[in-house]
């Protein structure tokens, strides 16, 4: 709709005005005197004016002083002045009219001088604001346009964590980071005192806001905690949209703020409005996060549907344990309202401060906050969907443990399936040191991949927040993946499978070791000896490309002079990666496994496969209709039987595995057989014929799908491990049989 003439006055000249006293103020300190008003501004002869620096200022167009225009055309200017930065009526600029200035607290961000202000692009302290700021300023050029934002790059968020190296996007994160986080919400309660005692209720607890549109804090995630994250939890990093569209003003036009959809289209057909992009579904995000059973609705849906879940909760709680009845109101502060009646809306009179919710416990204001968190960006889906689905999630849990009954979250999944987990240790292990090392940063960091086959090596890089679609695909219009012709494993051996696409799974499945780096390690020492020389040598994990391939790549350690089985194949159309795994979710695709296995309705299920091919009593428990799975725990079993007890009477130290705990093997101090918290040592005494036996056992341990990869190769292991250990102490192998 075209705008009446007032509207334009006010639009254009209302900020006019303002620039020209912030240009008197800067250029005097703050005191505008006569003598120092600049010559364009006053009525002296003067010859014609060139344009000014556009890094200097920029001025509405077609203004003129003296008859002399001041700037004869203004870069974006129009795409500015009917932004939200210059809706000069909004309540992001009035809030304060009654008041007769912008308080210090929130002038940087809602007026021009209190944002030059911070900067100290007005001759103040830089990184506070002195002193309240006029009324009826907005976000103009000046603002993103000085001295000191052409070489800014750093932002420190409220948590009082710096992101540095940002570029130009430091000066839209500067403002669009909240003014709360979790850090600060656990530092107010336990100045409350209510630390250990999350269910107590305090009236003076007052709600804390995150404020408005945090998109940075929700890109950024655990890196800046904007959320509260509960303890013994991880987060998603901060997230990484494609290249090119990876920053603020990559997806969001830097002056009109809109964003660009024709841009999003190009991976997302569809694509038209903001509703549009809150229904983006992409084959990284299979997990039902709401648990509603749908998995194909967007990811602002899902979130949606866990605002609603973390709503039940809160209110059920409020209700049960602080026992007042709590109603909440987006438009209004402090948000969270008594809900007098209980009938779960905001009735006239209800949203006032004096009605504000006063019954708030420590486990309240947490969820709370991070409700708050997840409704005041409205582009969470997209700036950071992950991060917020897990606060939620997390949220949710910590309430369900007092509210009777508790929230439905049974087929709710909070973290994403293993590729794109960027909370899991996979992807955050480094997050203290910032650097992943190029040893892992092949399958740990979603560049990884591509930078190998392009370069032939990898290189330490930082961390990622999962892998992403350019990991694997090579062009994300046509959905190309990349070409791996064969693969390289560690014993040396080169192989391919069939459908060249599933190289791509060999490239990190295959393992960090194998029979070549044992052998490398114990060559020329006493089988029995310890030596001081030797750590433990693991594998690593999910090495199932290794277990397929068997003997060919020697991913297990083959004992000398033993013959071993080559690579496990399967029946037709089901003998690769992808045609039993779920290529994004993962997950095995057990359904189709029913056509031979007719008792398969789960995965778990698969573990009770036995085929009339393996008749033989491998474990020697006298069962042979058991699942191949269960043969070879119990042969692991007796394995570590077999370690543990060999590691006492030969290398005279007590040995305890923790399999989620590197180096894995522990000094057992106390000769229990259970790893007890204080045991953190690792084992220092190994000899040759311990290191082989207990590699094999971490093989084992490592490939949970082991049995289904290439069961016999695995079972040999174990059985060889097993006599190699006999050898030395005793085992009893009665009934056992190799396969």
């Amino acid at each position: 709709m075209k705008e009446e003439p007032e509207q334009m006055r006010t639009r254009y000249f209302v900020p006019l005005l303002l620039l020209l006293v912030a240009v008197g103020l800067l250029a005097t300190g703050g005191q505008a005197a006569a003598s120092t008003i600049p010559p364009l501004l006053r009525c002296e002869a003067q010859g014609p004016v060139e344009p000014l620096d556009a890094h200097t200022l920029y001025m509405p167009r077609q203004v003129s002083v003296c008859g002399n225009p001041v700037v004869r055309a203004i870069p974006f200017q129009d795409a500015w002045a009917f932004s939200g930065h210059n809706d000069v009526m909004s309540r992001s600029f009035r809030y304060w009219d009654a008041a007769g200035s912008i308080p210090v607290a929130c002038a940087k961000c809602h007026s021009s001088i209190g944002y030059l202000d911070f900067l100290g692009a007005d001759g103040s302290a830089p990184g506070v604001v002195d002193r309240p700021s006029p009324l009826g300023t907005t976000v103009d050029c000046v603002a993103c346009h000085n001295h000191v934002t052409l070489t800014k790059t750093s932002v420190t968020f409220p948590s009082g964590i710096t992101i540095a190296d940002l570029g130009d996007e430091s000066r839209c994160m500067e403002c669009h980071q909240g003014r709360q986080s979790g850090p600060q919400v656990e530092t107010y309660l336990a100045g409350r005192g209510l630390t250990n005692e999350p269910d107590r209720v305090d009236p003076a607890v007052t709600f804390l806001n995150i404020h408005y549109y945090a998109a940075a804090a929700t890109q950024y995630g655990t890196m800046v905690k904007g959320g509260y994250e509960y303890p013994g939890k991880r987060y998603d990093s901060r997230y990484a949209h494609v290249e090119g569209y990876n920053t603020c003003y990559s997806c969001h036009d830097m002056h009109t703020l809109r964003i660009n959809f024709a841009e999003c289209a190009t991976c997302h057909p569809g694509v038209n409005s903001s509703a549009d992009v809150a229904r983006i579904r992409m084959a990284g995000s299979l997990a039902d996060y709401d648990g509603d059973g749908n998995t194909t609705e967007g990811i602002g849906e899902e979130i949606a549907g866990l605002q609603s879940l973390l709503y039940t909760a809160i209110r059920r709680y409020a209700e049960q344990v602080s026992g007042k009845p709590i109603v909440y109101d987006p438009e209004t502060h402090p948000y969270f309202f008594n809900d007098t009646n209980n009938n779960g809306q905001v009735d006239p009179g209800e949203n006032t401060a004096a009605n504000r919710y006063n019954a708030f416990t420590a486990r309240l204001l947490k969820a709370a906050f991070n409700y708050q968190v997840s409704k005041k960006d409205p582009g969470t889906f997209v700036h950071g969907g992950k991060y917020i689905i897990q606060l939620l999630h997390d949220s949710i849990a910590d309430l369900n443990t007092r509210i009777n009954p508790p929230v439905n979250m049974a087929n709710a999944r909070r973290d994403d399936p293993g590729h794109f987990a960027g909370s899991m240790t996979a992807f955050r292990y480094w997050d203290s040191t910032g650097t992943v090392p190029g040893a892992c940063s092949r399958c740990h960091t979603a560049e990884g991949v591509p930078f190998f086959l392009r370069e032939g090596v990898n290189i330490s890089a930082k961390p990622s927040n999962g892998l992403m679609c350019s990991t694997c695909h090579s062009d994300l219009r046509t959905w190309a993946r990349y070409t791996v012709n064969q693969v390289t494993f560690p014993s040396g051996a080169t192989v391919s499978l069939a459908d060249r696409d599933n190289n791509l799974c060999l490239l990190c499945h295959q393992g960090r070791s194998s029979t070549v780096q044992v052998n490398t390690a114990i060559a020329g020492l006493p089988v029995d000896g310890v030596s001081a020389a030797l750590r433990f040598l693991n594998i690593h994990y999910f090495s199932a490309g290794a277990t397929l391939f068997g003997s060919e790549v020697r991913g297990i350690y083959q004992y000398e002079g033993l013959t071993y089985r080559g690579r496990f194949t399967h029946v037709p159309t089901y003998d690769s990666c992808v045609e039993c795994h779920s290529t994004h979710a993962l997950e095995v695709e057990f359904r189709e496994c029913r056509t031979c296995h007719p008792n398969v309705n789960s995965p778990a299920d698969l573990r009770n496969i036995r085929f009339p091919t393996s008749p033989s009593d491998y474990d020697g428990d006298g069962n042979t209709t058991e699942g191949i799975y269960y043969e070879g725990e119990t042969m692991a079993a007796k394995l570590y039987d077999g370690i543990r007890l060999y590691a006492q009477q030969v290398a005279g130290r007590c040995i305890v595995y923790d399999a989620n705990a590197f180096p894995y093997y522990f000094l057992d101090a106390n000769c229990n057989g259970v790893k007890d918290p204080d045991e953190t040592t690792a084992f220092n005494a190994w000899t040759p014929r311990l290191l082989r036996a207990a590699y094999n056992y971490q093989y084992w341990k490592k490939d949970p799908g082991g049995f289904a990869h290439n069961p016999k190769y695995l079972l040999q292991a174990l059985y060889d491990s097993i006599f190699d250990l006999k050898q030395a102490v005793a085992i009893d192998t009665t009934g056992m049989v190799r396969p």
